[in-house]
């Protein structure tokens, strides 16, 4: 069994080698950013491990004896599921690893936005402990929390968002406007979602129909100074437009773990600004969820190449179809 990870920025790959040696597993690194270098370097792959590396259509065309591609995380917008599910290639993620690691990540650059916690830090350090050119900071109990996206991590998100006192409310496509989620937030759609948002919170997939939800006609919905939080995909915002709201004042503050660009480019328009607070796509990460991230992501692939049913697959009509 050769299993070949297309690319990946983490330090070490050891909890991945753990899990090849168990099943004696040839497991190969490499750093792979097209078509072609995904291509030259999974020749013989039964199984891929992915991060950002392209697998389309003409990538598994070239690689016939790939049976499943596994990636790092829960989105696959850089898998062709269609192209794979058609060649019968299972497509593996890993949805629900990181609930509590994100759902932290997105209340803590929400706090920290609205405390602008950032500008106030650097004043001490220069010497000006005060809070001139900081107002508004507004308290917590009684902020409009607005959650687009209520899966695991939308509700875990909205939960602590509720217990720091914040008046939640949610939207989601697939739950039907004017009735109340199981945990008591009552659930709006998106137009009526973000007239009230003080703090507005993305959680959903990057899809066609989500790329640019959070275009300039929706950030103009947004109640005046309100807070932009997204820790799902970059291309979810329309990132000029979100320059352009924080410009004008209508949006106070951003906390970003995720651009349209990664990474982010020095000198980037976001960085201009001091109630804008930006991490490196660190969301994911806490030393539990990383260990498991890696451990489930290259199981997942193992198990199918090996005739087994995975935890998880986002096609398993192509399991049924191979028995």
């Amino acid at each position: 069994m050769r299993i070949v990870i297309t690319d990946c920025d983490h330090a070490t790959i050891a909890h991945e080698q753990a899990v090849a040696e168990a099943v004696g597993a040839d497991l190969v690194r490499a750093q792979a950013t097209t078509e072609a270098e995904v291509i030259d370097a999974a020749a013989g792959a039964d199984g891929l491990v992915v991060q950002y590396a392209p697998i389309t259509a003409a990538v598994l065309d070239a690689l016939p004896g790939v049976r499943a591609v596994g990636r790092y995380g829960v989105g696959v917008d850089t898998v062709d599921v269609t192209a794979a599910t058609a060649r019968g290639v299972a497509v593996c993620n890993v949805p629900d690893y990181g609930t509590e690691a994100v759902s932290d990540h997105a209340i803590t650059l929400a706090m920290t936005v609205l405390r602008a916690i950032p500008a106030l830090d650097a004043g001490v350090r220069a010497g000006r402990p005060d809070i001139e050119g900081q107002v508004p900071i507004p308290q917590f109990a009684g902020t409009t929390f607005g959650v687009v996206g209520y899966g695991a991590i939308g509700r875990a998100t909205a939960r602590k968002a509720a217990g720091l006192g914040m008046d939640v409310a949610v939207h989601d496509v697939a739950r039907r406007a004017g009735t109340t989620s199981e945990d008591g937030f009552p659930v709006l759609s998106l137009p009526e979602l973000l007239a009230r948002s003080q703090v507005l919170s993305l959680h959903v997939p990057l899809t066609d129909e989500t790329h640019h939800l959070l275009d300039a006609a929706a950030l103009a919905q947004l109640p005046d100074r309100a807070v932009v939080v997204n820790t799902s995909r970059g291309g979810v915002v329309d990132t000029d437009a979100l320059v352009d709201a924080l410009q004008s004042g209508h949006v106070l503050g951003a906390g970003l773990d995720v651009f349209e660009t990664e990474p982010l480019p020095v000198g980037h328009p976001l960085t201009r600004f001091d109630r804008v607070v930006l991490t490196p796509h660190a969301g994911f990460y806490t030393d539990q969820s990383y260990a498991e991230l890696k451990t489930r992501t290259i199981t997942n692939v193992i198990d199918v190449v090996a005739g087994r049913r995975p935890r998880n697959v986002l096609n398993p009509e192509v399991l049924a179809a191979t028995g």
